[in-house]
């Protein structure tokens, strides 16, 4: 009997050490479990302390897609430049540019067509207009093999009137003597947006077609005598790329990046032009601007400038409502006429003369 108990304590004792030394495992397991998450959680906080960046102001564009190309490259390099701004454009067409301007809805605008001073007064504020680039408008078409055409005034405007329909029609042959031009039907392509690209085109044609300027005007919108439209010069290029038989305006870099040719424009001085940066040079050096740069530049005179060529402005409040993100918004206007002006030869730009980076940057100056 006193075996029996020995036994039965010695059982007991064995079994409280065995409980004891799974409480000690188990102990053991968690504190070591709790460590690790305390440490992986202290090395996350840690890693993420390390890893914040400070928020970038972010600036609001909205507008012209002819200078598309242009913001994109500039947004890019700016960022380099200043890492505490983020520039967000959106290439809607300068109509919808000058409208979310005017309704405040971005901090700044871009335009190919400068505003009207109708437009100006019904604005909340005094806008400035900034030239950034300046560029070639050009004709460009889809026929077999597509040749290097040549055009004049009075034929554009009549393929814009709808009165020359045919790719063959004589007016056109004259021009372009040895080239074997199709007997179809001519697709006129046009923007049915409201477009600066528009407005150059065109003011260029009411320049040069008293009947164009009486039946049909010059404007960022207007009412096409014959043929589809195209929102945005993406899609005009788009649509004579598509479409043969097709011919439209466009942008010059749209036409080089779709591989689109352009035709050759008889100037002002009687010589046939090819739209190019250096031509486009040409006719801005014979361009009177104004002090707040609301210009022309079509059909100007000189044997070497194109024809079809025109300037693109920025718009902004003189009186910016966020202090810090005006600041910013001027520097990066500053930096585009000056530094950004370098890139504008590699986008078929012509940079702007150095006379009006200065007068641009004094005006940006004036910004409150």
């Amino acid at each position: 009997m006193e075996k029996q108990r020995e036994q039965a304590a010695a059982e007991t004792v064995a079994a409280t050490h065995s409980v004891n030394d799974r409480l000690n495992l188990m102990n053991k397991i968690l504190t070591k479990s709790l460590v690790a998450a305390l440490g992986c959680v202290f090395a996350v906080g840690c890693s993420q302390k390390q890893e914040a960046v400070p928020a970038q102001t972010l600036i609001n564009g909205a507008g012209s897609t002819f200078d598309n190309p242009a913001f994109m490259m500039w947004k890019e390099a700016y960022a380099k430049h200043d890492k505490d701004v983020q520039i967000n454009y959106q290439s809607v067409g300068s109509g919808a540019g000058i409208k979310q301007l005017t309704s405040q809805t971005v901090d700044f605008g871009a335009s190919d067509a400068p505003m009207t001073d109708e437009a100006m007064k019904a604005a909340p504020g005094k806008i400035l207009h900034i030239p950034v680039v300046a560029g070639a408008v050009v004709v460009t078409y889809n026929i077999p093999g597509n040749p290097k055409l040549k055009l004049d005034d009075a034929t554009l405007a009549g393929i814009y009137l709808g009165t020359i329909t045919k790719w063959n029609d004589p007016k056109i042959a004259a021009l372009n003597s040895g080239v074997k031009l199709p007997s179809e039907d001519i697709i006129v392509v046009h923007r049915a947006d409201g477009s600066g690209t528009t407005f150059i085109f065109t003011d260029y044609l009411s320049a040069v077609s008293k009947e164009w300027a009486a039946k049909v005007g010059k404007s960022t919108s207007v009412s096409w005598p014959t043929g589809p439209g195209g929102k945005g010069n993406e899609q005009v290029a788009a649509n004579v790329k598509q479409n043969p038989g097709s011919i439209g305006y466009v942008e010059l870099a749209y036409a080089d990046q779709n591989h689109l040719p352009a035709a050759e424009l008889k100037n002002a001085a009687g010589k046939f032009v090819s739209p190019s940066a250096e031509s486009v040079s040409k006719a801005m050096a014979t361009a009177t601007i104004p002090d707040d740069f609301r210009f022309s530049m079509v059909n100007a005179p000189g044997d070497e400038a194109y024809p079809i060529s025109g300037a693109s402005w920025v718009l902004l409040y003189e009186k910016q409502a966020d202090a810090k993100k005006g600041k910013m918004l001027v520097n990066f206007l500053k930096w585009c006429v000056t530094e950004g002006q370098k890139t504008s030869p590699q986008l078929h730009y012509a940079p702007l003369p150095e006379s009006v980076q200065e007068r641009a940057v004094k005006l940006l100056e004036t910004v409150k």
